[in-house]
């Protein structure tokens, strides 16, 4: 089993939590983020002045599939929250489980 964890701008996390509804994924965590990548912030305007905001909104979002089903989940959140810009967002994967694991 594989835990993903997609990080996305919020403007496409609706789109990311739709795709990953139509694929029958049980288990979805959905959290509020900030951080920065390659985008490295911006500058933001306040009353008239400027300041930097270093961290960025983003949207961190964890589910959990079987190892036969990963790539086409990946692929199915690419395509949903890709705009061509930088800054759209990552997907991590790691191994999870271990023998003896239960749900409760």
């Amino acid at each position: 089993m594989k835990q993903l964890t997609v990080v996305v701008r919020p403007i496409t996390a609706e789109a990311v939590l739709k795709a990953i509804s139509e694929l029958d994924v049980n288990a979805v965590v959905v959290q509020e983020a900030k951080g920065f990548s390659r985008q490295k912030g911006y500058l933001a305007r306040y009353r008239g002045s400027e300041y930097s905001m270093a961290f960025l909104p983003k949207v961190e979002i964890r589910l959990w599939v079987s190892d036969q089903r990963v790539q086409e989940v990946a692929e199915k959140i690419t395509k949903a929250a890709r705009t061509g810009r930088i800054g759209d967002g990552k997907i991590f994967m790691m191994d999870v489980g271990w023998p003896g694991a239960m749900e409760f």
